[in-house]
């Protein structure tokens, strides 16, 4: 990953969560993972989310950048080009709680593993804050969030939500 102080985390590494084994997966050749928030394409990012992404269709300009202004975000870029092929953002305090969003790889270059090795960087890039948890909320996507070592709540009972009309 680039301009964060894990930029030399070795390809593949293992760590152990409280009950399964999970890798750091590679990101594939010719691409690079970014923190830099200059270099988020927002135009893109906007046209992605808004226009197909199931939880964030519709959603404004003005939101979107609102958004990516008070959350910490990652994108993935070709290393060539620089074009922005994905992107993810995390709603956190750095201290014991993050939300991870808004994660959606371009159609283009999905079957790459690009989704899971983002969401891995992510992954390690939070992990020497101490969090608690990182969150999340899908309705398609398990199966990548597993392999990463997120698993449904064990009590989801004890969480609420308030919805503004």
């Amino acid at each position: 990953m680039t301009d964060t102080p894990q930029a030399d985390t070795p390809k593949t590494e293992t760590h152990r969560t409280e009950t399964h084994r999970t890798e750091t997966p590679s990101l594939a050749e010719g691409y690079e993972i970014s923190t830099d928030p200059a270099r988020i394409d927002v135009e893109r990012v906007h046209r992605w989310l808004s226009t197909d992404a199931y939880w964030a269709l519709g959603r404004s300009r003005d939101k979107q950048e609102r958004a990516i202004a008070g959350s910490l975000n990652f994108g993935v870029y070709e290393a060539a080009s620089g074009h922005q092929v994905a992107y993810a953002r995390v709603v956190t305090d750095l201290a014991s709680f993050a939300w991870l969003c808004d994660v959606y790889v371009d159609r283009a270059v999905r079957g790459k593993g690009i989704g899971t090795a983002l969401v891995g960087a992510v992954r390690e890039h939070l992990r020497p804050y101490g969090l608690k948890r990182v969150l999340l909320a899908t309705h398609d996507a398990h199966g990548v969030y597993e392999k990463l070592g997120f698993r449904p709540l064990e009590r989801p009972d004890q969480w609420m939500a308030h919805f503004f009309d």
